[in-house]
């Protein structure tokens, strides 16, 4: 089937842009250098990262610093016509006049990330001076090197953006493709430099669906007392009534030893059977004979997800939270899950 002009035309910013990228990362020995140094600097300073554009590039920017402080790096944006009228007190730095930080070494100093493809954008340009009176690093991402952007930074980030992908060569198309990914990039490596974790992450994602995919088994579970439980010598009238008492159709048997760890569970369907089984001789037995040894159970760290996973699979709608003696601390709910809605 013939392409249409259209479909050529979406094809070719797709081809163009992706060549961009693959040209970006293609670093050189110098650039490699520079890399490590801004990561450096960013992971050794006890500021934030202060992410300043405008018109596409700060639309690019607020991006990259969202990203920044969602996978541990503080940062915030700052729009550089807003710099010029007071903004400028927002940003902590040693030589800013404040008595509390000048010349102290352990006082928070903020980077600042200024990102222009042309690195002559008007507004940027004149930040640059009063970044350099409050001895600020600077940081940019620019394709022009040897502009002014270029010439007032501490490192020069370079896009190597030839063209953009418009057909005009005008609008912002590669050049924002190719920031953002690098931003992506360094907000990630720094990221991983930091070991940022899981749970680091679901503490800075607590709404929405990324946060709930975090939630862990303990935060969503029924607290200990609501667990049904038996020692393994417990008798069969006896199993009847805490089953009966805690109404989830179950009860968990423990070991006799004073841990508590758990050996098995008897469920309502497992005491029919076995009366069909035993008849009156039932009367005489005891938890540990009647006992479904290696019930499915989960860590009380795993996540909410696993587990419901793990009862769709089994097509239970209980499962024993253990702790790391084995020992059952709580009762995950099928209908908990739900509501959590995680899915």
């Amino acid at each position: 089937m013939e392409q249409s002009q259209k479909i050529k035309t979406i094809k070719r910013v797709l081809e163009q842009e992706t060549l961009a990228l693959k040209e970006l990362s293609n670093f050189s020995e110098q650039e490699q250098k520079i890399l490590e140094q801004v990561l450096e600097e960013i992971l050794r300073t006890k500021g934030k990262v202060a992410v300043i554009g405008i018109g596409k590039s700060g639309h690019i920017g607020k991006k990259i610093s969202a990203t920044l402080s969602s996978t541990g790096t503080p940062s915030f944006f700052l729009h550089p016509a807003e710099l010029m009228h007071g903004d400028f007190g927002s940003l902590s730095a040693l030589n800013s006049g404040n008595s509390n930080s000048t010349n102290s070494t352990n006082s928070a100093q903020d980077i600042v990330l200024l990102i222009s493809n042309s690195g002559e954008t008007k507004e940027i340009i004149e930040t640059l001076p009063v970044l350099k009176r409050l001895g600020l690093k600077i940081i940019s991402i620019t394709s022009k090197l040897n502009s002014t952007l270029d010439r007032y930074s501490d490192y020069t980030l370079n896009t190597k953006v030839k063209e953009e992908a418009c057909s005009l060569k005008l609008a912002p198309t590669t050049s924002t493709t190719v920031t953002l990914a690098l931003g992506d990039a360094l907000a990630l490596a720094l990221m991983q430099a930091r070991s940022f974790t899981q749970e680091d992450f679901a503490k800075f994602h607590p709404g929405g669906s990324l946060g709930k995919k975090l939630l862990k088994t303990k935060e969503l579970m029924r607290s200990a007392d609501l667990v049904p439980a038996v020692s393994e010598a417990t008798s069969y009238l006896e199993i009847l009534e805490e089953i009966s008492a805690k109404n989830l159709g179950f009860t968990c048997v423990l070991k006799k030893s004073s841990s508590k760890e758990l050996l098995g569970i008897i469920t309502d369907g497992d005491l029919r059977r076995m009366q069909l089984e035993f008849g009156k001789n039932i009367f005489e037995k005891k938890a540990y004979e009647l006992t479904t040894k290696e019930p499915k159970s989960i860590s009380e760290s795993s996540l909410a997800e696993e587990a419901l996973n793990l009862m769709q699979k089994h097509r239970i709608a209980h499962l024993i939270v253990i702790s790391e003696n084995k020992e059952p601390v709580g009762i995950i709910d099928l209908k908990d899950i739900l509501k959590s809605k995680i899915i």
